[in-house]
């Protein structure tokens, strides 16, 4: 990691010093000069322009299908299909990370962004074969999300059930 701001202690300076709280001070500023500063507002904007153009693409997607005379349902599943299908082949070319990298949470957007967090351990692991690499790693992210929603839903079901016996 490289130092931004010279002027401030290397962090072999700050290993060296034997005070206590000499240390913490130089520690303190070692930290400072290294975090990296974000600019919100602008990153906010990445992400909503990001997300925004994906669900532009969703909505072209639907129109296509709509005007190609599916009722409104089979298109939105055509539509659900098509931007997984896209998010899969931008993760395999390795362009939906560097989307990611520059859009950040407008990236993840629901279907998109699980697609994406499916497939890239399985991309990634694909040498160690087809059982332990692609096999084992292809739910490590989306595993649990889909194993609490499930869950979730599980318990939000009986709930309404008590509900309605009541």
């Amino acid at each position: 990691m490289e130092e931004k701001d010279n002027q401030n202690p290397p962090i072999s300076e700050v290993i060296k010093e034997t005070d206590v709280e000499k240390k913490k001070e130089k520690y303190n500023a070692y930290v400072e000069n290294m975090t990296p500063k974000d600019n919100r507002i602008l990153n906010c904007l990445k992400a909503f322009l990001v997300g925004g153009v994906i669900c532009l693409i969703g909505e072209g997607f639907t129109q296509m299908y709509l005007y190609f005379g599916n009722d409104k349902e089979l298109a939105g599943l055509y539509t659900t299909m098509s931007l997984i299908i896209l998010s899969i082949i931008l993760t395999g070319l390795n362009i939906y990370q560097k989307l990611g990298q520059f859009g950040g949470a407008g990236s993840i957007v629901p279907i998109t962004g699980f697609a994406n967090s499916v497939v890239s351990p399985a991309i990634e692991f694909q040498a160690e074969g087809q059982v332990f690499g692609i096999g084992c790693k292809i739910f490590t992210i989306a595993g649990p999300v889909i194993l609490y929603g499930i869950f979730s839903s599980w318990i939000l079901g009986i709930l309404y059930w008590i509900s309605t016996m009541l």
